[in-house]
């Protein structure tokens, strides 16, 4: 299939939406798409996930002891047929949700389930 430039655009968020298709995941159904945000101190996610929380968005929270120095994570999940519009406006609320508390957007991400059906006509 040849890719359609104005539904999967040249740049990250096109791409990843682009090779989600390529994968063999409909891009028809509503996903669940992880965004998320850092934060250095705990005081500061925390008062951000109050807010998202306000916002009715349902997140996760965490200290990321991966990385030196640790960093608080909130994960915001969203359901959604993913749709480059839609991801670019998320994207563009979350990284002015997260500068209001001194944090840093860093991207969003969704896990693909494939499930192949065999019909077992024996």
């Amino acid at each position: 299939m040849t890719r359609d430039f104005e539904k999967f655009p040249e740049d990250d968020n096109g791409n990843l939406l682009w090779q989600m298709h390529e994968d063999g995941d409909d891009l028809e159904e509503v996903h669940e798409i992880e965004f998320s945000m850092y934060f250095k101190t705990q005081e500061l996610a925390e008062k951000c996930a109050i807010y998202l929380l306000h916002e009715e968005q349902k997140i996760s929270l965490y200290l990321d002891e991966e990385v030196q120095p640790n960093e608080w994570v909130i994960t915001v999940y969203v359901h959604l047929i993913p749709d480059y519009e839609d991801v670019v406006d998320l994207e563009q609320w979350f990284s002015k949700i997260a500068e209001q508390f001194e944090g840093e957007y860093d991207g969003w991400g969704c896990t693909t389930y494939i499930f192949d059906v065999e019909d077992d006509e024996e």
